[in-house]
């Protein structure tokens, strides 16, 4: 596959707003043939399969699946793809990132809407050099639309909100009014297409009002070199032991599960 690098006008887009489209980062051809297979490994391996009415908020914003590309190496291909990395390396401004895991997020025909959060919330890294592609492998209509962003809120960092709920999406509608914070959703989007975000971008997602399963796979990517925090909270710590090989406080983020991938 050729490698994609992005132009200076999208680095310093995403500098200055913590997010930013890539369009066509796959091509309609790579998103539908990785579709099936995506999508029969994360309905097997979903987290919370209890109908929607029985789900609370987060529970009824997706079906979430991690670490796919251990499950098939076809996932694997595309998950580790060197030209997906060297665009979140280029946005990062840094030479190398690692893996720190993928999770297959599946928006259900009546799911319900994403609230605000922080993804760098549960992140155990002692780094802002973090960053996920969002990437639809189907069209996503206005209906649904892609994410919403919050633009500059990766320059507050840690707003000490809560982990993802209805109280975080309270909490963050109240900040993002109080100090008048401009957002941003790019709508409808091809599948193929990506959005970059930063770790401590707030962002949300609306409502599945279609007959639509809305299939999007996200890749979450760390500079390489970074370290273990020591300062763990409880989630994060849950998130250490989950997706860092065992990597104590203090050692490099380098294990098996983390490869670097340009």
């Amino acid at each position: 596959m050729t490698v994609t690098v992005v132009d200076d006008a999208m680095v310093a887009a995403f500098a200055a707003d913590g997010h930013v489209l890539v369009p066509a980062l796959a091509t309609p051809g790579e998103a539908a043939a990785i579709r099936p297979v995506i999508e029969s490994a994360a309905l097997e391996t979903a987290w919370d399969k209890r109908p929607l009415e029985e789900r609370d908020t987060y529970g009824r914003a997706f079906l979430q699946s991690f670490n796919l590309w251990r499950l098939d190496p076809v996932i694997e291909r595309f998950v580790c793809d060197e030209r997906f990395a060297r665009t979140a390396a280029a946005l990062l401004g840094v030479d190398r990132v690692r893996l720190y895991h993928d999770q297959a997020l599946c928006k259900e025909p009546g799911g319900g809407r994403t609230p605000w959060h922080q993804d760098q919330y549960y992140w155990p890294m002692d780094t802002d050099r973090t960053i996920t592609m969002w990437m639809p492998l189907v069209d996503v209509p206005d209906e649904i639309g892609s994410m919403t962003f919050v633009s500059g809120s990766h320059r507050l960092g840690d707003l000490r909100g809560h982990a993802i709920s209805d109280t975080s999406d309270a909490e963050f509608a109240a900040l993002i009014d109080e100090r008048g914070l401009p957002t941003c959703t790019y709508g409808a989007v091809r599948a193929g297409d990506a959005t970059f975000h930063a770790g401590w971008t707030i962002h949300s997602a609306g409502p599945n009002p279609t007959d639509l399963l809305r299939t999007v796979m996200t890749v979450i990517y760390v500079a390489d070199g970074a370290r273990v925090r020591h300062d763990l909270t409880d989630a994060q710590d849950l998130d250490r032991r989950a997706w860092l090989g065992g990597a104590a406080p203090g050692d490099l983020i380098d294990s098996e599960l983390n490869p670097r991938l340009c």
